[in-house]
């Protein structure tokens, strides 16, 4: 088992969506990962910590107001040449095109799935991926 702590950005204009992203992902995703949140409940304080904390994947909230995660997450693959893993949570899989367009490297689907999104999120920091491919899950 790891000792490494993990850190997942949620965002979300909403504490109940990050919440919800807190618990679907839990304390441990995956029985050798463990994870700490960090909280962003708007788009500046989003890249704010993108920029101050070490971050090793960030969980952004694709329906968010007024900045939504699928936004944020083209910008900071524009902007930034050491971004971490991006998993943007959509209402519709018709969205996962934007999703694409945003370079995220996963989707996953309002309401969440536990078991999906610990999947999905112990793959993701077990990667380290930097962009490009999205998983549709």
């Amino acid at each position: 088992m790891s000792d490494r702590l993990y850190t997942v950005l949620l965002y979300s204009d909403d504490p109940q969506v990050r919440d919800r992203m807190r618990l679907a992902v839990g304390p441990r995703p995956a029985s050798d990962l463990r994870v700490e949140f960090l909280d962003a409940s708007s788009y500046a304080e989003c890249l704010r910590h993108v920029d101050d904390y070490e971050i090793d994947l960030l969980l952004l909230d694709g329906e968010a107001t007024p900045a939504g995660g699928l936004g944020i997450a083209r910008q900071i693959r524009d902007e930034r040449s050491d971004t971490p893993p991006v998993c943007v949570v959509i209402a519709r899989a018709a969205d996962k095109w934007l999703a694409a367009f945003a370079q995220v490297d996963a989707t996953l689907v309002h309401p969440l799935d536990p078991v999906t999104t610990g999947q999905t999120v112990a793959r993701l920091l077990r990667s380290g991926a930097k962009g490009g491919t999205v998983a549709t899950t």
